[in-house]
């Protein structure tokens, strides 16, 4: 006799059938992105590699131990899709399914290192309230599920609203997020090895006031970065 949960489970599947949260077609149960959502999306090779485009952007301005990103972003691509998705249509559920995914990827890298706590990139309280969720902190959330390294939230904060970072050049935006950011609890992070998160990088401004503002505050600390997607 089968078992009755499985029952349920399947009888339930077939009346109200799972379905991709980017296209909305049917996925196999437990799935969270459709088979040709998951292949259209372009994945890099940075976290294979030591120095890649992604540590590029922080030469001669700031030490990182490991940058990489997991997926191209740009116009039109299914990775925009992804992250709009995420982000403004409220699919908190998928950041954190995709940080996971890239979680299990950096696990197999030879060269990712030894991290001790995963820091999300904050939002301002009035953002956070108005997105309901920090898309950063839920794709944080899968990556600590699956690489097993604590999250911590009350380390690194935003203390000012900041205007979009989209169309600044890179000056803009350093001076558009210079001061935007605070340490507190610093005990919490002297002389660990720390990943900073957040869903897409441009130019590295944003992560790059973040790691300042906490080596001001904790110089001993090891930095490292990943995103979810990096564009252009």
């Amino acid at each position: 006799m089968p078992n009755l949960k499985t029952w349920f489970d399947d009888t339930l599947s077939l009346l109200y059938p799972r379905l991709c949260l980017l296209c909305n077609g049917q996925v196999h149960k437990g799935d969270h992105l459709c088979i040709s959502c998951e292949m259209k999306l372009p994945e890099t090779d940075q976290f294979e590699m030591s120095e890649n485009d992604f540590t590029e952007k922080f030469y001669g301005r700031l030490k990182i131990e490991f940058g990489a990103a997991h997926y191209l972003f740009g116009g039109g691509s299914k990775t925009q899709e992804l992250i709009h998705a995420i982000k403004y249509k409220n699919k908190r559920e998928l950041a954190v399914h995709m940080g996971k995914m890239y979680g299990l990827k950096l696990k197999e890298s030879d060269v990712f290192p030894k991290i001790d706590f995963i820091i999300p990139i904050p939002l301002h309280p009035i953002k956070f309230h108005q997105r309901g969720f920090n898309q950063s902190e839920a794709i944080g959330k899968g990556l600590s599920e699956a690489l097993n390294i604590p999250q911590v939230l009350d380390v690194l904060l935003r203390n000012k609203m900041t205007s979009t970072q989209t169309k600044k050049s890179r000056y803009a935006r350093m001076e558009n997020v210079g001061d935007a950011f605070c340490v507190e609890h610093p005990e919490k992070i002297q002389g660990k090895h720390i990943l900073l998160i957040d869903d897409v990088i441009t130019t590295g401004a944003t992560l790059e006031a973040c790691a300042l503002t906490i080596l001001e505050i904790v110089p001993d600390v090891k930095i490292s970065m990943v995103t979810l997607a990096t564009g252009e």
